[in-house]
């Protein structure tokens, strides 16, 4: 499997495509691009019946195989073995089963043959969906150093869940230290403690003076700059990182064949959505050939996707213009992953990909509705990659809190909040729509608190994280004092 970059020009894509080993430590591209396969690997319908009786583990290499064929298949399958045990994701909800890793619940089934499932994703380490993929990414870093015999400086910025899983995948392994980038007081406590409280020597919290998008463009300027990435040895774990992606496409197989018993039923996400990883994840499987019907992106106030699958308008907004809401791991206004999507969207034309995204830095966004004055007229071909979309406010998460509450005696969180309410206003009969759960509701315990009047349940050993001491430091958005920082803490 050869990977190459969404801005590569064709004859320079045909010429330097690398290898799933290759790319895995650097995040993007040194063109600014992101890495993709140079084709999906398509799976049969007689591999689909064949997995359906998988433990988790072993569909994960069963899918990991088809991308990183580089790696020799029993050191693939004993990662997948080490990553995927209900030792490590066993914060399951009472009736549902920790060695499942994403068990399903049916919420509501129509009479015309309409279904409402949620897939939890929360059951690792720090409660999010982020450790399904941030966990094999630990391993797969620690297994490549060591063949390698060198080090790992990642530097990624987090609205929320990235960086905590991040530092907990890669607490205490050999080889690599976090430096991990967040917005200064635009966490949740819960979300701020569960980092700032991680004393671990290779770990490195900056509290930027920001929003999310500031420490993300910081994470891609430094990325950029090649010289001082090659001597710091700087990798990525945001989701630019395509282990990250690939990692997730996963759960998706799983969702589909825990929902559905032959290959012709189809089913379709609700997938809460801010910097467009998770649902590029569905997007990939889909292109694998998974019967996927409807991809739904739910956006929360700051709704740039949702603008873009309505419009064909992708319009990024300034920092001040993004809201600080209470679903804050969507707060994003610059979606990095959405980049992948649109090179498939205008039929993996670098060129064009490259234009288009240094339009975004230059002009804040680009117009492919075909209307008069429009960059493109691409959006024509959204409905064929089942893509559609919608937005949910503050009032309508706390409204879908209390009704899943009442209704199903679960409490979500406030993102998984989001997806269930757009979830539902894009049902269609005969199709089950699974939501994927992106946190468990402690970690918004603020809202919770506000939507129920009483806490949400902790799992054992989070009873009281904000009290913990924290090490932390406050940063402005500047690149140059990032790069010295990093420099005087790696000590290369």
């Amino acid at each position: 499997m050869q990977y190459v970059s969404t801005r590569a020009a064709a004859l320079a894509a045909a010429s330097s495509s690398q290898q799933f080993s290759d790319i895995l430590l650097g995040g993007l591209a040194v063109d600014g691009g992101l890495f993709l396969p140079t084709a999906y690997p398509q799976v049969t319908g007689a591999e689909l019946d064949a997995w359906r009786q998988l433990s988790y583990a072993d569909l994960a290499f069963e899918i990991l195989k088809k991308f990183a064929t580089d790696i020799p298949e029993a050191d693939l399958r004993a990662l997948t073995a080490k990553t995927y045990t209900k030792e490590v994701y066993k914060n399951a909800r009472k009736g549902e089963k920790a060695s499942q890793i994403t068990p399903l619940r049916v919420l509501e089934e129509g009479e015309n043959g309409t279904k409402l499932v949620l897939q939890a994703l929360s059951n690792g380490p720090t409660l999010a969906f982020k450790d399904m993929a941030m966990q094999l990414l630990g391993n797969l870093f620690e297994y490549t150093l060591a063949k390698q015999n060198a080090q790992l400086n990642i530097f990624g910025a987090t609205s929320g869940d990235t960086g905590s899983a991040a530092e907990y995948a890669m607490r205490g392994k050999q080889g690599i230290r976090v430096f991990m980038l967040s917005p200064h007081k635009k966490m949740s406590a819960f979300q701020t403690a569960q980092m700032f409280s991680l004393q671990d020597p290779n770990i490195f919290n900056i509290a930027i003076e920001g929003v999310f998008d500031d420490a993300q463009d910081m994470v891609k300027a430094v990325s950029n700059d090649l010289p001082f990435k090659a001597k710091q040895k700087i990798g990525t774990v945001n989701s630019i990182n395509w282990a990250r992606v690939v990692a997730q496409v996963v759960y998706y197989f799983r969702g589909y064949l825990s929902a559905t018993t032959s290959n012709d039923q189809k089913v379709s996400f609700t997938v809460p959505s801010g910097n467009f990883g998770n649902i590029c994840a569905g997007h990939i499987a889909r292109m694998m050939g998974l019967p996927i019907d409807k991809l739904v992106a739910a956006t929360n106030e700051n709704d740039v996707l949702d603008e873009f699958f309505r419009t064909g308008v992708y319009r990024v907004r300034k920092s001040s213009e993004t809201y600080h809401t209470s679903s804050p791991s969507m707060d994003i206004s610059k979606a990095s992953n959405f980049e992948r999507f649109i090179y498939d969207l205008v039929g993996r034309d670098g060129d064009r990909t490259r234009a288009l995204f240094q339009k975004v830095e230059t002009h804040g966004g680009f117009d492919l509705s075909g209307k008069p004055g429009a960059d493109g007229d691409e959006f024509k071909l959204v409905a064929k990659y089942g893509f559609k979309s919608g937005k949910s406010t503050h009032d309508d998460r706390l409204n879908t809190i209390r009704d899943v509450a009442d209704d199903y005696g679960i409490v979500i969180d406030t993102h998984t909040a989001d997806g269930i309410k757009v979830a539902r206003e894009n049902l269609e009969p005969g199709v089950t729509m699974i939501v994927l759960e992106t946190a468990l509701a402690a970690k918004f315990n603020e809202t919770i608190l506000d939507a129920l009047g009483e806490d949400a349940e902790r799992p054992e050993g989070f009873e009281n994280i904000e009290d913990l001491p924290q090490k932390f430091v406050v940063m402005p958005p500047d690149v140059e004092k990032m790069k010295a920082y990093i420099a005087a803490n790696t000590g290369l």
